[in-house]
């Protein structure tokens, strides 16, 4: 009532009130109601946070924001926008139509409204770390410094390594079915036929060998991957302080991260191939499939297959990036004028679409991966480089043969999408994380 009383109400000009959050932030005594004494101690804090935030964003000190000074604002934080989005981003303060915002205009379009400032814009267009669907290539996330002051980067590392967990395990026999078929395809197995012969070979529990591994890598790969990052953004912005990345820098970043953290802890990737396709009782578990591979085919089996991995890298994460800033900007550019927030559906699809597209770039690398993981050099069979691999599937197969166990692979997107988004938000409140 009392926020009724003083004029919040929704209306579609205005941005959405959460009536519910500002309740929260201003009942100081926790009785649930919101009095005039609270409601006006809010408005003066809230106001004072305003100003604060005006003064930064006013660069040159004239007591108006123009165009120029929102588009480094935002570029500061990591989501680089043309000329013409920060142009709408400002029409929709600006109500006198002078293309600037002076304060009673930034004042009066911000006091009610849960957007706080620009940093939240850059935070609803972050390439999220909820997406796992089964591959960890894409570019680690930015984070303020902020963020990073106050722990936030390790709990949302921590509820992305659940989120991951959870939704590997969800869609393990879909994994397990892609891994199977990019192996043993060319002997005309079908999407059925090849669940239909695991299960008879080791019942229901077998669509999930090589799930242990596969899960138990994510937290190493997650903390190496984000530190490696941290330090290559250091080394390319030459100073801690150096804010964020442009799109290349991070492109250039994260692979040189992902390429890192692959190196350190690829031969958990040979195990989970080699635990995947494992025959019933061939290894009693992963540190005797590990002892097994490490006396019968040495060191260097842990290491094979590590070339096509590292070139798959690229592809896969310069067309995630890419792909996710046309999407980014395409939204913007149409739909910004209303609300920074683009949706929970907006931007869950082009972190779909994106990661989609780089797999599929990448996936004729990953085949041959596999392929060279799988191969044992105890059982007599000659041992194909990269190259000889790619050779023997395009004379054997034809070029559909590199793209063998895609269907499976892309069956599992969805789902593997869903449970961990889901589970990361979930993680994230039960760690004190707010969305």
């Amino acid at each position: 009532q009392m926020l009724e009383q003083n004029g919040l109400q929704h209306s579609p000009d205005s941005p959405a009130i959460l009536e519910s959050d500002i309740v929260r932030v201003s009942d100081t005594n926790h009785d649930g109601q919101l009095d005039i004494k609270e409601f006006t101690q809010y408005l003066r804090a809230h106001e004072k946070e305003l100003r604060l935030m005006f003064r930064s964003l006013d660069r040159n000190n004239d007591g108006h924001i123009d165009v120029a000074e929102i588009q480094l604002s935002l570029n500061s934080l990591g989501v680089n926008v043309s000329t013409e989005q920060a142009s709408r981003i400002l029409q929709s303060i600006d109500r006198d139509g002078t293309m600037t915002i002076d304060w009673n205009e930034w004042r009066d379009h911000f006091l009610f409204n849960p957007l706080h400032n620009m940093e939240d814009i850059a935070h609803y267009w972050k390439h999220s770390l909820v997406l796992d669907i089964g591959e960890q290539l894409t570019v680690p996330d930015e984070f303020s410094e902020k963020e990073r002051r106050s722990g936030v980067v390790w709990r949302q590392l921590v509820a992305g390594a659940m989120a991951g967990a959870v939704s590997r395990t969800g869609t393990a026999p879909l994994d397990r079915l892609k891994v199977f078929l990019q192996v043993h395809g060319s002997s005309g197995v079908s999407l059925l036929g090849g669940l239909r012969g695991m299960v008879q070979e080791g019942g229901l529990r077998s669509l999930w060998r090589g799930n242990g591994i596969n899960v138990l890598k994510i937290a190493p790969e997650s903390a190496i991957k984000f530190m490696a990052y941290e330090q290559i953004k250091w080394l390319i912005r030459g100073s801690k302080e150096g804010g964020s990345l442009r799109v290349q820098e991070r492109f250039i970043a994260g692979s040189l991260a992902g390429a890192t953290a692959q190196t350190i802890i690829y031969p958990m990737e040979v195990l989970k191939t080699r635990l995947t396709l494992r025959k019933t009782g061939q290894y009693a578990g992963m540190a005797d499939c590990a002892k097994q591979i490490l006396r019968k085919e040495g060191v260097r089996a842990f290491y094979k297959g590590y070339v096509p991995n590292t070139l798959g890298i690229i592809p896969y994460a310069g067309i995630d990036l890419a792909v996710y800033e046309t999407l980014k900007n395409a939204w913007l550019q149409r739909y910004c004028m209303g609300s920074a927030d683009p949706g929970i559906l907006v931007l869950l699809g082009c972190g779909t679409v994106s990661s989609t597209c780089g797999q599929l770039a990448s996936y004729p690398l990953a085949l041959i991966r596999t392929r060279m993981q799988a191969q044992a050099s105890a059982d007599g069979t000659p041992q194909l480089t990269m190259v000889g691999q790619f050779k023997h599937i395009v004379s054997h197969e034809g070029v559909p043969g590199l793209y063998r166990g895609i269907a499976p692979n892309f069956l599992k997107v969805i789902p593997a999408v869903s449970i961990s988004y889901v589970v990361y938000e979930h993680m994230k409140k039960a760690l004190g994380v707010g969305s």
